[in-house]
């Protein structure tokens, strides 16, 4: 899977804060083992039963992070941004020996970070500041799981679909305009991220738009009335 290729010269410490409680030691290791790799628009990254041998850290770019379903159709599972962290927990479950439980794919060409998950794991035993801040992270992670359990099985497609129009404004911003979600997605996507299906999304999104709440323009999204996004999202 892993093409390895010079780093740019990009030190940790520009990456995230999360690596400040390693010492300059660990630092200098840490940086010895990064590779950097790119991928193309709509390349896999990881997918589903495979072995982990990397925690990856996007750099530049979207990646969707989804799990294959019944009948040919997929739940995207997150929407990754610059400088989020992924792969990691498939590393610390079992030491890896499961496998993925998701795939990855590049939403738009995008470059990735890759530590090897030895390096973590040596880090980690290591110090004792890192581990805490990955249980963090885990328990963060988990906690947002649930949360999209209970509004993926409880919530109307009305509130699901107003819940993932939120996520993407707040997760990717809005453009120049000020209302203009900064992600253009395809139906099929937003679908995808709403648990429903394409025809559904379609439909919903078309109804939000005569209701004035959002304005559509190919796959451009425009948030006309965020606030009633709000509220249909917490009536569900």
């Amino acid at each position: 899977m892993v093409k390895r290729q010079a780093i740019d010269v990009i030190g940790i410490d520009e990456i995230s804060e999360f690596w400040d409680v390693l010492t300059e030691d660990q630092k200098a290791y840490l940086q010895a083992n990064i590779t950097l790799q790119h991928y193309k628009k709509n390349e896999l990254i990881h997918s589903e039963g495979e072995i982990p041998t990397h925690m990856m850290i996007l750099v530049r770019g979207k990646v969707k992070i989804y799990k294959a379903g019944v009948g040919g159709r997929s739940q995207i599972m997150r929407m990754l941004k610059p400088y989020e962290y992924f792969g990691y927990r498939a590393i610390f479950a079992s030491n890896g020996y499961k496998g993925y439980n998701t795939n990855a794919r590049a939403f738009e060409a995008c470059s990735i970070y890759l530590i090897p998950a030895e390096v973590i794991s040596n880090l980690l035993k290591q110090n004792a500041m890192l581990a805490f801040s990955f249980l963090q992270r885990l328990a963060v992670d988990l906690g947002a799981s649930d949360a999209k359990i209970v509004s993926l099985t409880q919530k109307h497609i009305r509130g699901r679909l107003a819940e993932a129009l939120l996520f993407l404004k707040d997760n990717y911003g809005l453009e120049e305009d000020g209302a203009t979600i900064n992600i253009y997605l395809a139906r099929e996507d937003i679908a995808n991220l709403s648990n429903m299906t394409t025809s559904n999304a379609i439909r919903t999104l078309s109804t939000f738009a005569s209701e004035k709440l959002i304005a559509l323009d190919g796959r451009k999204i425009k948030i006309i009335d965020v606030e009633k996004l709000h509220k249909i999202s917490r009536m569900g």
